[in-house]
This record gives structure tokens, C-alpha cells and sequence, in this order.
């Protein structure tokens, strides 16, 4: 079916904000059928497998159901597991960002009962959790449900296979005849449809079925990387397998720009595509794409429907898509036509978790592979200089230069001398334009403990004049509490000034403000385009650092 925009769901300004922070671009196909229904009050039998977005499904609409005024409980997710209890709760969280007043409790076994009783203590809206612990709650009285009016089931069929039946029936049972009753499941077993036939009032069917994956000349792999790291993880597997077109997805249209930014600083060709840009400006970007006149397109999901290049080598999925649907027809964009292709996955954090459902439900084996080393860019590098070196030894341009390399050879200096060098500076030069942490990707603590280091180093360093001769030093008024990072402000100069960000000089970044290098004859063109621009999302003010 044909996905719905958040907007055309008739749901809250707060709602709407919260999920435009979460990445979301359009509802998955779940929730655009559950979710209205679920407003309507409609009780539901969804049939839904982990990765179609259903928690959102029936979260948005409780949250904008609840009565934020009122402390009794009104609202029970019950889960076959703590982990999905605790994952729950935390998007719920996530999607009640702007909405005041509402409280939700996760309770589930494992935990100290003593801390859930306490929360639950204080009032809470919405509760989550597993059955055992809920019936622990209901029996010491510290869980009342007089006044719930909406039941979740969430994998419901999980639930009866784990042996729950009987805690699920009294739970139900202590709940009001007046309510509405909302189960998911990914399979219908004939337990599972007594429970609706005895639970449920004339329920609404939803089912959603995953489409299959069929690109079986596309080899999948994923990496694991600290969401800090993954420009300099994407540049390396870039550089590695040297696609001729690759596809970068993201799950927003800021995180587009930022990637597209930092790319282009780092001398990629690389573009941009996202439903901020009018169609004029989209079609000029693909028809680039397409003629091969950019290597590398940045795009959102949305934005990248229709683009249909047979020559895309590798796509990656610089973030997780929220639904497994997403993750199919973006991998499907490269091994076309006969053509082999790769899928890097980008894993941070709790991904993991999203990566194992896509592997699950697509059949597919996603492979762990390492980040590439620097010495891993470096040898493929030397490898295809190599070959050009073969290719251009066949045309005889270079006679011209043979005068000044023989100039060059002495009694202590050879002719291989000379080549070698050549060939280090240039491999040299390209290595720093591209690569500006050089950093083991796999290594994570023994990086953290040189950042560390060196944010321990920073605090100690003067204000004042620039530190190197002929540069000059730059206030501008944000810092690491709006997560600020040193690329952030080489992008910012690239994109906004045309400058290479290789001009950049040091670069100290505080809690509050920072300070940037620039050169001296480009230093006011710099502050006049960023004091015009945002940063993150962050209004800019620039100017020239005072002494103390």
C-alpha cells in the first residue's frame, strides 16, 4: 500500500514535532492503516512483524488518547519480554517528547520491584510491561486499572507460545468491560483467535506483509561504529572498493546536508537530494548522478524514489531505516541489470537491534565485516596508482619531465629514488585530504582514551591570538552542549564559502563556544557567510577572538 505522510494522519503539532526529531519522513505502512483507527477507537487485530514501525503504530495513538491532567493509570502494553518492554517504553518516551504531563512506567522482572512501585506511586499514564510483573503489581495493589481504557498486545503470539495464557486472561479479565482492546501479532494461531473472539468487540483487521527480498547479487555487510565515527568509517569502505556510483542513505534531511558537507570536504563528489530541495533542484542533482558527473548521491528515502541507475555499485545505509520495507528498496538500488553490488550498513548503538530483525525477517545473512585500516586504503591505493602508472607508461606523454627527474639523480640519488618519492607525496597529499581522524575504527577505548586526552588538553590552552602565522582565530557562539564536533565547522566553512576545508587551522571547541582557525586574507569572508547560516540546526554568530 501506498505509505502516509505523518501530516495526513490527523495527529498532534507535538506528536508531529517529535517525530520529525526521531528521523521519520512518512509513516510505514502499519501505521498508516492502525493509526486511525486506533484514534477512532476502533479495537484491532494487527498483523505485524517486528521492524514495520508497529510500536508507533499503537504509541501515537495512546499518546495523543491519555489525559495528561489525570495521574491513574489509563493506558497497558503488555510485552512478551523485558527488553521489548524497555524498548517500547523508551520510543514511547521518545514520541511524548513534546507532549507535558505524561508519564510512562516500564515494569518487568529483573528490576528491583521497590523502584517501579515507587514510579508507579507517583502517577503514571501508561504502563509497560510483562505479564508477571504486571500481575505482581495488581496483586500488591500498587498497579490499579479501574480507569484504563486501552490494552496493547504487543506480539502477542510471542506471549501464548512463552506459555502466558493464563496471566494474560486474568490480566484482561481485571481490566473494565468498557475499553479498547488492541492486539498484534505476527502469526494467527488458533489460541491467539480464541483470546480476540473472547477479548474483542468487532475488531478492525490490519495485516502488513514484509516484501521480499530478492537481490541475490548484492552482498550485505555491516560494520559497528560510533555514531561519531561513521564519515571516516564511510570514507575508508569508499575508498577501499572504489565504486563507480554509490548511494548514501539517512534517515533525515539534516543528516543529508551534514554528510553531504563533510563528503565534500573531504574531496568526494558528492551531492545532496531531499524533499527540502524544489524539483528543479532534485533533477539537477540525479541528472548529474545519472551522467556520472558526482560519484556519490546523499539522499533520504523519500527523495530517492525513482531513481532507477543501473550503475550504482554500493549503497549505504549511513543510518538504519525504522522499518524493514525501507531497508529493501534501498539495497535493491545497486546489483541491477546483471551487475554485482555491495550494501554496507553502518551499525551505532542500539541498531543492532534493528539489524537482527531485518536479517531475520528477510532470510538474508548480513556479514560483520571490519572497517578498512588506513594501511587497508593505503595498499589499495598503491594498487590502483600502480595501474595508472602502467596505463600511462603505454601513451609516452612523459618525456617532457625525463630532462628534469635526471636532473635530479646524483651519485647518491637514483632514478628510483626520485619515483618513490614522487609517488609518497602524492599518496600523501591525497591521504589528507580525505582522512582527517586518523583513528583505528576498530579500536574504539584506545580512542576514547586519546580523546580524552585530548579534551583534557584543550582546557588548558590560552585564548587569545591565533597560534599559527598567518592565520586567524574566530569566536563562534556554539559549543559540545549543542554537540558540536570539528566537522561540523570544516562543513559549515566548505559548504558556505566554497573554501577546501584543508584551510582550516586548530580548532578548540568548548562547552558553550568555540574557536576556529582561519587564514588571514579569507578570514572576513568566512565570518560574513557563516553569520548567515546554521550550524546543527543552530543560529550562527561569528567574529574575530579578542585577547584577554
Amino acid at each position: 500500500m501506498e505509505k502516509l505522510k505523518f501530516s495526513e494522519l490527523n495527529i498532534s503539532q507535538e506528536i508531529l514535532k517529535a517525530v520529525a526529531d526521531m528521523g521519520f519522513e512518512e509513516a510505514t505502512p502499519i501505521q498508516s492503516l492502525a493509526i486511525p483507527k486506533m484514534i477512532e477507537g476502533r479495537d484491532i487485530i494487527g498483523q505485524a512483524q517486528t521492524g514495520t514501525g508497529k510500536t508507533a503504530a499503537f504509541g501515537i495513538p495512546i499518546l495523543e488518547k491519555v489525559n495528561p491532567k489525570s495521574k491513574n493509570t489509563q493506558a497497558l502494553i503488555m510485552c512478551p519480554t523485558r527488553e521489548l518492554a524497555i524498548q517500547v517504553a523508551g520510543e514511547l518516551q521518545a514520541l511524548a517528547k513534546y507532549k507535558r504531563g505524561i508519564n510512562i512506567v516500564p515494569v518487568y522482572g529483573g528490576q528491583p520491584i521497590t523502584r517501579q512501585m515507587a514510579a508507579l506511586a507517583r502517577g503514571t499514564q501508561i504502563v509497560i510491561g510483562t505479564p508477571g510483573r504486571i500481575i505482581d503489581h495488581i496483586e500488591r495493589k500498587t498497579l490499579k486499572l479501574e480507569n484504563t481504557s486501552i490494552v496493547v498486545l504487543d506480539e502477542a503470539d510471542e506471549m501464548l507460545d512463552m506459555g502466558f495464557i493464563d496471566d494474560i486472561e486474568l490480566i484482561l479479565k481485571s481490566l473494565p468491560e468498557e475499553r479498547q482492546t488492541v492486539f498484534f501479532s505476527a502469526t494467527m494461531p488458533k489460541e491467539f483467535l480464541n483470546l480476540t473472539k473472547k477479548y474483542q468487540i468487532q475488531p478492525e483487521n490490519i495485516k502488513v506483509v514484509h516484501e521480499k527480498l530478492t537481490v541475490p547479487l548484492t552482498e550485505q555487510l555491516y560494520c559497528e561504529v560510533r555514531e561519531h565515527q561513521k564519515v571516516e568509517a564511510l570514507s575508508r569502505c569508499l575508498d577501499m572498493y572504489s565504486p563507480k556510483l554509490s548511494l548514501i542513505f539517512c534517515n533525515t534531511k539534516k543528516k543529508v546536508d551534514e554528510v553531504t558537507a563533510q563528503l565534500q570536504t573531504r574531496g568526494y563528489s558528492a551531492d545532496a537530494i531531499h524533499g527540502d530541495m524544489s524539483q528543479t533542484q532534485r533533477d539537477r542533482v540525479m541528472n548529474k548522478f545519472r551522467n556520472c558527473k558526482i560519484e556519490i548521491l546523499v539522499a533520504t528515502d523519500v527523495a530517492a524514489r525513482g531513481i532507477d541507475v543501473d550503475e550504482v555499485e554500493a549503497v549505504f545505509n549511513y543510518d538504519i531505516p525504522q522499518d524493514i520495507e525501507s531497508y529493501v528498496h534501498r539495497i535493491g538500488r545497486t546489483g541491477r541489470a546483471g551487475r554485482t553490488g555491495k550494501a554496507f550498513s553502518l551499525i551505532s548503538g542500539r541498531d543492532i537491534y534493528k539489524l537482527r530483525d531485518i536479517q531475520r525477517y528477510t532470510k538474508v545473512s548480513i556479514k560483520r565485516f571490519p572497517v578498512p585500516s588506513l594501511a587497508d586504503v593505503e595498499n589499495i591505493r598503491i594498487s590502483s596508482f600502480m595501474e595508472k602508472i602502467k596505463e600511462n607508461l603505454k601513451n609516452d606523454t612523459a618525456e617532457k619531465y625525463i630532462p628534469k627527474i635526471e636532473s635530479l639523480i646524483t651519485d647518491n640519488i637514483t632514478s628510483i629514488d626520485v619515483a618513490a618519492t614522487l609517488f609518497e607525496m602524492m599518496l600523501k597529499e591525497e591521504n589528507a585530504e580525505k582522512h582527517n581522524e586518523d583513528i583505528d575504527l576498530n579500536v574504539h577505548e584506545t580512542y576514547f582514551q586519546n580523546d580524552r586526552r585530548k579534551k583534557a588538553g584543550n582546557k588548558n590552552r590560552k585564548f587569545g591570538s591565533a597560534r599559527q602565522a598567518g592565520m586567524t582565530r574566530l569566536f563562534i557562539n556554539i559549543g559540545k552542549s549543542k554537540n558540536i564536533r570539528p566537522g561540523d565547522f570544516v562543513g559549515a566553512i566548505a559548504g558556505e564559502t566554497g573554501l577546501n576545508g584543508s584551510v582550516v587551522g586548530g580548532i578548540d571547541i568548548f562547552d558553550k563556544f568555540s574557536f576556529v582557525e582561519v587564514p588571514k586574507d579569507v578570514a572576513q569572508k568566512v565570518i560574513d557567510a557563516l553569520n548567515n547560516s546554521n550550524i546543527k540546526g543552530n543560529k550562527v554568530v561569528v567574529e574575530k577572538a579578542q585577547g584577554r
